[in-house]
């Protein structure tokens, strides 16, 4: 069962921090500077609430230096994956 959460982000405000994220110059940034680049300010609470989601979701990775955006959509990077790649050595 899912537990009530104090600080509930909306399907918009979790949409608008992927956004950020994924279009970064930045391979790495902090959760200050991640503040800064949102179009609207976010409760600071809510704001892990939904970096907690993304990371838990695998779409980002969170470091000593920051928040790095880790998910790729490429759809040829998918197959690969999905097909796998057997190494023969000779």
């Amino acid at each position: 069962m899912l537990q009530k959460l104090k600080h509930a982000p909306t399907l918009n405000t979790i949409r608008m921090v992927e956004e950020t994220l994924k279009n970064m110059d930045e391979s790495v940034i902090t959760i200050a500077e991640l503040k800064r680049r949102l179009p609207k300010q976010v409760n600071h609470n809510t704001l892990k609430t939904i970096l907690e989601y993304l990371d838990e979701s695998n779409k980002i990775l969170i470091g000593i230096k920051g928040i790095t955006w880790i998910q790729n959509d490429n759809p040829r990077l998918r197959k690969a994956i999905a097909n796998g790649w057997v190494w023969k050595s000779k």
